[in-house]
């Protein structure tokens, strides 16, 4: 038997704790909104079962009253009604407020340098509270942290409070607000020194948004370490300034002259009277004999290089491709100039692409450079056979919208059996494309847009085998509408024009249909074809897209979609392939996971296809 009165007195204990730990149940009337709100939250950590009765309801009053001193209430009475028995389930307080305090008299400047700067001067036009308004303390405190606040952001290191104070006459019904911010002057940038660089610090210097002497703001230093970090020579960054503020002027914050220990050449302390040897503005003036012009923030840039080789290896799979492995070869930099190389080799069953990029940059490493691409691509895809070899120049710049110019001259040599076309071709093709990527959360982005546009040109004249003229424009668009729907729209245009279409390689030819396409169509299995049946490519392409998804639960989401386009020579309407479908998306930790199940409206051999990918849409 003494097992079950165990578990009989075990079971008591926890039914007294548990009675004992529960938060006071607090019902408030006679006032409501937010001083309700607040009164309810300065109870929420009361416990009743910690307090007798008599001391409860004193409690439960003076925190009330307190609560509502936040919105101006001074002078509030309460009823405080205890329920249940023994032990108190809730607490019901009837509030009277009384009248709120008014502010009678309010006083709020910035004096020092940050009296002629906007950001201080927007900081005290946004302050809500006027004279003849009810005292609120919220946003008192509100604009003493927002000035604080903009002082270290801006620069003013040196920026105090010399009044600040609320001034209560409850048996008035009046408040006086007294707040004066002298900022004092504000700093510049100093030098600025750089340690662990294996670059030469030529490039460093010319990433800097800011210079020495320029007045001091936290956000320069905030882009510079983004700076650094794009160019993705380096594994840490640290960019800090050193304030150097010297002590008595610390002091004086304090009234530190109080403080001082005055010693004559004797060494024996003066004797004090009744006034400080030195004043405040003594000391302060001291302080500037022999300075020139503002003080000066020294910056200090330290940063570790990355890894010389990098290495990475990818796997994954897609329906247009199936299995797919990638590795790469990343040298981030190979040199004090900042040039990097990159290699890639990609393989699956219809495409294996080798590729390198060396970049050369520029004055502005982050915007200007050159680039050298090369590589080796073969495909056995259907009616194509084709093994490429390419090399391509190119200059980029990168504006301040975000878009990036390339101008290239890009030679390539093709061997490649397009249907019944076979051949093997030589070709020069100056060129220029414009282009800009915006994402928000890239791995899911819930807004972002990319577009693309492409010129080049061909001609024999300069020894190409072929002429031709082409372009193409790929536009994509993502928006959310609240945090549970998301729309994807998307459009591809290609033109081409040549007098030697024979001779013009699979890899210029315009084919379209798979899971980046028009879905519920084969991989590239939209284009002319010839008298057998067998695709040979087409001069123009034309796709567009509309998906809608709405979150189901958590990272998953269901979508609903339709595709149409087509590639071809000539065409009408009626030429367009159409796809639409339904689909489902899992946002897992190594990106979005596809699947999607469509039907081809233009198919008689096929009534849906499956597709299934992983990664985002950009």
């Amino acid at each position: 038997m003494r097992y079950p009165r165990l578990a009989l007195y075990g079971a008591a204990v926890a039914f007294v704790w548990s009675t004992s730990v529960l938060a006071l149940d607090a019902r408030v009337t006679g006032i409501d909104g937010e001083p309700a709100d607040n009164i309810r939250h300065y109870l929420a950590s009361m416990t009743a079962g910690d307090y007798s009765r008599d001391r409860l309801t004193h409690d439960i009053k003076q925190r009330a009253a307190k609560a509502l001193k936040a919105y101006g209430y001074y002078s509030p009475s309460f009823q405080v009604v205890l329920e249940g028995k023994p032990d108190v389930e809730r607490a019901r307080i009837e509030v009277s407020p009384g009248k709120p305090v008014i502010i009678q008299h309010l006083e709020v400047s910035i004096e020092g340098e940050a009296r002629d700067d906007k950001t201080f001067t927007q900081a005290l036009e946004a302050f809500p509270l006027h004279e003849g308004d009810p005292l609120r303390h919220a946003p008192y405190e509100g604009l003493r942290s927002r000035l604080s606040t903009l002082a270290l952001q801006r620069g003013y290191f040196d920026a105090t409070f010399t009044r600040h104070r609320i001034e209560v006459r409850p048996w008035q019904n009046s408040a006086r607000i007294y707040l004066t911010f002298d900022s004092g002057p504000r700093y510049r940038f100093g030098d600025i020194r750089f340690s662990g660089s294996q670059i030469d610090q030529e490039r460093l210097v010319n990433l800097l948004p800011f210079a020495t002497g320029e007045p001091y703001l936290a956000d320069s230093l905030a882009e510079y370490n983004q700076r650094l970090g794009q160019t993705g020579w380096f594994r840490s960054i640290g960019v800090r300034p050193q304030i150097e503020r010297t002590q008595p002027v610390a002091l004086a914050h304090r009234g530190w002259w109080e403080a001082v220990d005055h010693r004559p050449a004797g060494g024996e302390a003066a004797v004090s009277g009744s006034e400080p040897l030195l004043s405040a503005d003594a000391i302060v003036a001291a302080r500037g004999v022999g300075t020139e012009g503002p003080p000066r923030v020294p910056v200090d840039v330290s940063v570790i290089p990355a890894d010389r080789h990098q290495f990475e290896i990818g796997v994954g799979y897609a329906t247009d491709v199936g299995p797919r492995t990638q590795f790469s070869w990343k040298q981030p930099w190979i040199n004090a100039d900042g040039d990097s190389l990159d290699h890639a080799l990609y393989l699956s069953a219809p495409e294996q692409t080798f590729s390198g990029t060396y970049t050369m940059p520029l004055e502005n490493p982050r915007r200007d450079s050159y680039e050298l691409q090369y590589g080796l691509k073969n495909q056995d895809n259907k009616d194509t056979r084709s093994l490429e070899a390419s090399v391509e120049l190119a200059r980029r710049w990168t504006f301040d919208n975000d878009w990036t110019q390339r101008v290239f001259v890009h030679a390539t040599y093709e061997d490649f059996r397009q249907a019944n076309q076979k051949d093997q071709v030589l070709l020069y093709y100056p060129g220029v494309s414009w282009s800009r990527t915006r994402t928000r959360n890239p791995r899911f982005p819930t807004w972002g847009d990319r577009q693309r546009l492409s010129l080049a040109a061909s001609d024999t004249v300069w020894g190409s085998d072929a002429s031709f003229l082409r372009a193409t424009l790929d536009s994509q668009w993502i928006r959310s509408l609240g945090s549970d729907y998301r729309f994807i729209g998307r459009t591809s245009l290609g033109a081409m024009t040549t007098p030697d279409f024979d001779k013009i390689p699979p890899s210029l030819r315009f084919f379209t249909g798979g899971d980046r396409s028009v879905r519920g169509y084969a991989y590239e299995s939209l284009a002319p074809t010839n008298a057998d049946g067998d695709l040979v490519g087409g001069q123009q392409l034309f796709v567009a897209s509309v998906e809608a998804q709405r979150r189901l639960t958590g990272n998953w989401w269901g979508a609903a979609f339709v595709d149409t386009g087509n590639a071809f020579n000539t065409w009408w309407p009626q030429d367009l392939a159409t796809g639409a479908g339904l689909g489902i998306r899992w946002v897992s930790p190594v990106g979005p996971i596809r699947l999607d199940i469509a039907h081809p409206f233009d198919d008689k051999e096929s009534s849906w296809r499956l597709h299934f990918a992983i990664g985002p849409e950009f």
